[in-house]
């Protein structure tokens, strides 16, 4: 296995747990009053659309050649970082 798959594989498990646990969110959020719903939409909206970001950079990453992936580690570590902290916030407000 070489580095790109090590890393492609570690950071598809990080993505997918993440969408595990916003999918359990979601359900928390559904049971949400009225008045918080709307909120709550917003900030799922938000983390599907980062989600949708960071595996569309990991498809990018799989399919880049084996000497040029690396200079994508940069951006995906910054996409999941922020997926992974606006998902810890939405977390904490449900």
């Amino acid at each position: 296995m070489t580095k790109q798959d090590v890393y492609i594989a570690k950071m598809k498990a990080q993505l997918d747990e993440l969408n595990v646990h916003l999918r359990e969110l979601e359900a928390k959020a559904q049971d949400a009053q009225d008045s918080a719903q709307a909120t709550y939409q917003e900030q799922m909206a938000r983390l599907r659309e980062q989600s949708k970001l960071a595996s569309a950079k990991l498809d990018e990453m799989s399919a880049a050649a084996e000497g040029s992936w690396h200079k994508m580690v940069a951006e995906m570590e910054k996409l999941q970082a922020a997926f992974t902290k606006s998902f810890h916030y939405f977390k904490s407000q449900v």
